[in-house]
């Protein structure tokens, strides 16, 4: 976002005088509200694979503006090719800020000590796409078996960071519970990983609910790497009905995360500019009943 520069605008007493009749006026405007706030369409997975175009449609007239998919299968988004559905998308008002493709290992080869070219065609419908972030939602266990191996994959993150550097994009790493429960050479995954990508290069994409099924607090994480999380993704988290997992996620607010403060003070001290509502979980509603009221919550929050 750019800024005005005072010096420039305040060049005369008259045009000192329409920049102070200005301000005078917008000290009355509704407050700016902070930051990009998004959905990750995972959340309506089931809608988007019936009805993609009729669900967007629906997200559009609730008032969301930005989106991150969760469905990219030869070479296509939701069965639409880049260009077919960056229309859709120009066509509803909609943009994709960012979008969830696992890079496993498959991805990089070592011989040649370059990507596949399936990664590489991944980086150029992102950018189709108009997306400025380009996110690994998970890693396959095999990467994460030993501490050397854990420490080049590591290496190729920074890689695939100077990758979507060149078309305009940042790499981005998504966690879930396992970067927290999990050690090698008696070391946290997540804080091998803060230390081993670069800031420059790979963004962390911090699940502020994710990680409490590893055993971590969302404001602890966040309080350890100030600076380090300017896209996370906005969640709560209540004790889980069934399944494996301690936790399921819920209406924002509704749950232990304290979501709120810990995404007031992500806003503060981590850099945050990108929040990405996600929920997984429904307790009886409908998905498309809670990404709105998930919205709804984000607007009074003042995002």
């Amino acid at each position: 976002m750019m800024k005005t520069d005072r010096r420039t605008f305040i060049k005369t007493g008259a045009l000192a005088l329409t920049g102070t009749a200005f301000m005078g006026r917008s000290a009355f405007a509704a407050p700016k509200k902070k930051g990009i706030v998004g959905l990750q369409l995972y959340s309506i997975r089931a809608e988007m694979t019936k009805d993609p175009l009729g669900s967007l449609k629906k997200l559009a007239e609730m008032g969301y503006v930005y989106v991150e998919h969760a469905s990219y299968v030869n070479r296509k988004f939701y069965g639409y090719t880049p260009s077919e559905f960056r229309k859709v998308l120009d066509d509803l008002g909609l943009k994709m800020i960012s979008g969830h493709t696992v890079m496993g290992r498959q991805h990089w080869d070592e011989s040649k000590k370059d990507f596949s070219d399936s990664w590489k065609y991944t980086v150029d419908d992102a950018a189709i796409l108009g997306q400025q972030y380009v996110v690994s939602p998970s890693m396959d266990n095999s990467m994460r078996n030993n501490y050397d191996d854990f420490k080049r994959y590591m290496d190729v993150f920074n890689k695939c960071g100077e990758l979507c550097k060149k078309q305009g994009m940042k790499f981005g790493y998504h966690n879930h519970d396992f970067e927290f429960s999990e050690k090698l050479n008696g070391e946290k995954l997540f804080d091998i990983m803060m230390k081993s990508m670069d800031p420059e290069m790979v963004v962390v994409q911090l699940d502020i609910g994710n990680l409490y099924n590893g055993g971590a607090i969302a404001l602890d994480v966040v309080k350890q790497y100030p600076g380090r999380f300017e896209n996370i993704h906005v969640k709560d988290e209540i004790k889980a009905s069934g399944g494996n997992e301690q936790y399921e996620s819920c209406i924002l607010g509704e749950g232990i995360v304290n979501a709120k403060k810990v995404t007031k003070l992500a806003t503060k001290i981590g850099g945050t500019r990108v929040y990405i509502i996600e929920q997984e979980s429904y307790q009886g509603k409908t998905p498309m009943e809670c990404v709105k009221e998930d919205l709804a919550v984000m607007r009074k929050w003042g995002y």
